[in-house]
Formats: structure tokens, sequence, C-alpha cells
């Protein structure tokens, strides 16, 4: 060894260095705390405003078709009945794969359909909030909040596939766009990101097909600019490994159902019976559903417009707001071509723009909230963006007034990024509360007061619940006396009193009777298809041993095809082949086959 080595070995270290790296140590520590610390408290105050009305929700109404689907579905899945060969199912087959799963576990109850319904409108709400994280916590929280106003509090806790889907697309976004930029910042590890966003998208088409353009937006936008085949490549592994479980489905149901009940009725047949004006009118309500939420109005402290201006104010503003978020991120691309914040808001705002046809195609509450899901919700992020912007240019403005002499106003950053997150808030809560703060404020209440707005229908251990106490007490007097009397195996059909019109069904009849056989595939029932002229339903009502037939949509009444009458056939074998079995109240009859 040297003797210029020996005396480098031999030097002491400079002092200050322990000293500084553990400072550095112990400023690392402190920051991931307090940030740790900040980012749960924004989760806990999204967290309470999910918590505050969750009770009622599980004992709240439920949509009596949609809800009582999934509940049905899944668990003739498990029984062997394949969607779109043995029961109409004009989405995909993913969340009644999930679902029968979930039942599988957790057993086939309401409570655990409205947990899983949860779980999927939390994936929404809290991707949403992850998305909006680079722009600080307190944007995160208002989209949180806004998020919970305009998921979950519009249309309970139902289990749709809707939702999942759209949950599974926001996740993607999320994973896609981590692994993006980890791959633009050469940080190691992008590959498995880019893979597991792929199978979220993968699995959005799954549970709903016709989110096709939505995705595949969101990866234009994603490759906007970079069409790299390491960004594209274990993205689209993911999608295939994503979206191929359709093809066992295919080879299940077949090629021709399949095709016909994920496509050809959703997009021809089932159009016209459900297609609403645009815009909607300003003076009534076009929904029938719509109409009927209505009969319950909670009070409201603070002046509004009626509801069917705040529905067409609502449709107005949601083109506006996903291609103000769109927008936004283009402009954000342009300054900064890498910058990360400005992906992330190109992304969700073409999500966004993907999602408008759904509100065109009908645009009530239900289709409405179903899209301002994504673009509403991540609406205070443009207004951040904007605010930056402009606090950017006043600041600018600034020193060049102090270095003329020149004294200028200003505004703090803080101020200025809080206002701007918190106008859309304000914006829905005053505009457009009917939907959504004054039901949350309602489910609150109800939660608070044990006063839930719901009456149970009961069979054994199977609860739903319905938002008349007469109609449950009509449906109630029908179950006990099916209970008594219907067999294991017996074909039970579930339909409208006057069969000419199928505008919707009383789906949770079939949920409340497992021991039976649906004697339709129209579980679901649709204008256009199940009073359609081919649809089989005379045969399927002659080969039923009991009907429940509802008067509950007599008038059922929208500017669509729903008015027009199909074929008084089936109602021609009730009358011929059925007897009515005693008298169950103005709502709901009771028929057996003669015997």
């Amino acid at each position: 060894m040297t003797a210029t080595a020996r005396r480098d070995l031999d030097a002491p270290a400079p002092p200050d260095r322990p000293r500084q790296w553990g400072d550095d140590l112990r400023r690392s520590a402190r920051s991931l705390v307090h940030g740790t610390r900040g980012t749960v408290l924004a989760v806990a105050v999204v967290g309470v405003a999910i918590g505050l009305p969750l009770p009622t929700l599980f004992h709240y109404q439920g949509p009596p078709m949609e809800e009582g689907f999934m509940l049905v579905f899944p668990e003739r899945v498990l029984n062997g009945d394949l969607p779109n060969r043995d029961f109409l199912h004009l989405y995909g087959p993913g969340s009644l794969w999930a679902l029968a799963a979930w039942y599988k576990v957790a057993g086939t109850t309401l409570a655990a359909e409205r947990v899983y319904g949860l779980v999927q409108h939390l994936g929404i709400i809290f991707g949403l909030f992850a998305l909006a994280l680079p722009w600080g916590r307190r944007v995160a929280t208002v989209c949180g909040v806004l998020g919970v106003l305009l998921v979950i509090t519009p249309i309970g806790l139902t289990a749709l596939a809707w939702n999942g889907a759209v949950a599974l697309g926001v996740i993607g976004c999320a994973l896609a766009l981590a692994g993006a930029r980890r791959l633009s910042d050469g940080v190691p590890g992008a590959r498995p990101w880019l893979i597991a966003g792929g199978v979220a998208f993968g699995a959005t088409l799954l549970f709903r097909p016709d989110l096709v353009v939505a995705v595949g937006l969101a990866v234009i936008a994603l490759a906007w600019r970079r069409w790299r085949r390491d960004l594209l490549g274990p993205l689209a592994l993911g999608f295939v490994v994503g979206v191929a479980p359709v093809l066992i489905h295919l080879a299940t149901a077949g090629i021709g159902p399949s095709v016909e009940g994920m496509f050809l009725q959703p997009v021809f047949d089932l159009r016209g019976g459900r297609h609403l004006p645009i815009p909607p009118s300003w003076d009534r309500l076009d929904g029938a559903l719509a109409a009927v939420a209505q009969l319950r109005v909670p009070s409201w402290p603070l002046p509004m417009l009626a509801a069917p201006q705040q529905v067409t104010l609502w449709f107005l503003a949601l083109p506006l707001a996903a291609f103000a978020i769109l927008g936004t991120g283009v402009a954000a691309l342009r300054r900064a071509p890498d910058d990360h914040r400005g992906r992330i808001l190109v992304v969700v705002g073409a999500l966004g723009v993907g999602l408008l046809p759904q509100a065109l195609q009908r645009p009530d509450t239900t289709h409405l909230a179903w899209v301002s899901c994504v673009s509403m919700v991540f609406l205070p992020v443009a207004f951040v963006q904007w605010g930056e912007w402009w606090s950017d240019r006043r600041r600018v403005a600034a020193q060049r007034a102090a270095r003329a002499g020149e004294r200028a106003p200003r505004v703090h950053p803080t101020v200025i990024r809080t206002a701007t997150a918190l106008l859309p808030l304000v914006l829905v809560v005053l505009v457009l509360p009917a939907y959504t703060a004054r039901t949350w404020t309602d489910l609150t209440r109800q939660n608070l007061t044990g006063d839930y707005f719901g009456w149970a229908v009961r069979n054994d251990d199977r609860t739903f619940y319905l938002g008349s106490p007469d109609i449950a007490a009509s449906a109630q007097a029908v179950t006990d006396e099916l209970r008594g009397r219907i067999e294991p195996g017996d074909r039970l059909f579930v339909g409208t009193a006057d069969l000419r019109k199928t505008p919707y069904s009383d789906a949770y009849f079939y949920f409340l009777f497992p021991e039976a056989t649906p004697a339709t595939r129209y579980i679901e029932m649709d204008p256009g298809i199940a009073n359609a002229p081919d649809s089989g339903l005379a045969e399927e009502v002659a080969a039923s041993d009991w009907l429940v037939l509802s008067h509950v949509w007599d008038s059922w009444d929208e500017p669509n095809d729903s008015r027009e009458l199909g074929s008084d056939a089936p109602n021609q074998v009730i009358r011929d082949r059925f007897c009515r079995v005693g008298d169950q109240g103005p709502h709901y009859e009771l028929w057996q086959r003669c015997r």
C-alpha cells in the first residue's frame, strides 16, 4: 500500500457529512410521514362522505328490474344457464361471471349484491381520486366528494355492469399512466404496469362491450405523440389477456346468440323503445322512472330549478365538462410535451368523451349520472390547472411590476387552487341538487333517524326493498300466496299485466323464488324485444305454471316506441289457460294454470 493510500485511509471523515446524511434521512422520513398522513386524511374525508348515507343504502328501495336481474342472472349462471343463449342479456358476460363467483362465496343475498356494487363505486371514486393526487390532496378530496354525489347517490348500490366497467376503465387508465411515466422517466418496471393496465381495459369490454369507444380513445390519448413499441406492446398484450375470456362465452353460448345479444339487440332492437328526446324537455321529465322518483321529494333548504330543468342543464354540461378536461390536457402537453399531469388530463378527458354516447342515447338521470362519474368528477382538476396557469401569469406580471418599482396585487396560489377546485362542487350543489346533494342529504338524514325509505318484501331469508308501501304490501301478498303453493321446478313467469307492452319488469320475484325456474328468457323486459312479433313470448307464457302480472307499470309513458303495442297472443293465452288466484291488491295479480 502506498503512503498516499495509507494517508487516505487514516484520514478522518469530514465531521459534517454523517450529520448531513442523518438530516437528509430524517427530512425524508418526516416528508413521507407527513405526506402519508395528509393522504390518509383526504381519504378519510371522502370515506365520511360515503359512510354517512351508507347504512341507508342497504335498506333503500332498489330498481325492481335492474337490481332484480343482477340478483337473478348470476344465480342462473351458477345453475348452468348461459347469457344470450338461455336468457336475454344486453351486455358482456364479465359482470355476471364476477357476481356469480361472489355469490358462490357470500351467498345470493341483497346485502351481498350491494356490497359488490359498493366496491365497484369505490373503484370509480378512488381511481379518480388517485389520478387527481398530482394536483394536491385538496383537489383529490374535492374530486372524491363529487364522486360520492355523482356515483353513489343517483343510483344507489346496485351492482350494474356499467359501474364495474367504468371502474375497470378508470383503474386501467391509472395503471397504464403509471407504466407510461416509468417508461418516459427511464425507471425500470414499466412493463408490468402497462400489462396490468391492458388487462383492466380488456376486462372493461368483457363487462360492457359498448365502452370500446371510451377505451380506444383513452389508449390513443395515452400514446399521442409517443407511438412506441415498448409502450403499446405490453398494453396490447394485457388487453388480449383481459378480453380473451369472451372466447369461452362465444364457444359455449354460440357466436350467433352472443353477437345478437351483445351488439345487435342493444344497438338496433332496443334503441327505438328506450331513446329519449335530445335535449331533454325543459318542462317535464321524459323518462318514466325519473318521473316515478319524483313521487318522493325530500326537503332542500336552498332555492333550486325544477327537476326537468336541472336534467336539461345536466345534459348540456356533460359534453362541456368532457371536452374541457380533454382540451386542458392538450393545452398542457403543447406547453410541455413530457408533462405527466397533462397526459393524465388527456387520457381521462378522452375516456369521458368516449362515454358521452351513453348520455346521448337516453338522457335520463341514471344515464347522465353514468357519464358524469368521470367527466364531472374530474372537472375540478381542469379548473385547478387553468388556475395555476393564471397564477403563473399573475406572478410574472408582479415580478415585472416590482422591477419597474410598481406594486401589483397578489393572490396566494393556495387561495386560487382551493377556489378553482371547489367551483365545480359548488355548481353541482347549487344548480343540480335534485339528484345529487339533496339525495345525499336525504339519505344521511334517514341514516341518522333510522327512518328508511324502503319497504321490504320477504320470502324466507330473501329480501327486496320497494319504494312504495302499497306496492310492497301487494307484492308481499303475492309472495305469501305463492310460497304456500309453488313446487320446486315449477315454471314462474313475471311480466306486465298487459303483455302487449313490455317496458319494464319486476324481475326481483325470480330472486325471491329461487326454487322456481324462470319460464321466459325475458327476465329483463324491453320494448321492441320482449313484445316483438317473433319473440316467442306467447309460447313461454303457455309453458308456465305460475304468472305474476304487474300493474305497476301500466302508466309507463315515454316519447318513444315503448308506446307501441305488440301482439295480443300472450294475453289470449292467459285468458284461455290460466285462472286468477286470490286477490293481492291493485298492483299485482297471481295466476295459475287452470287444471
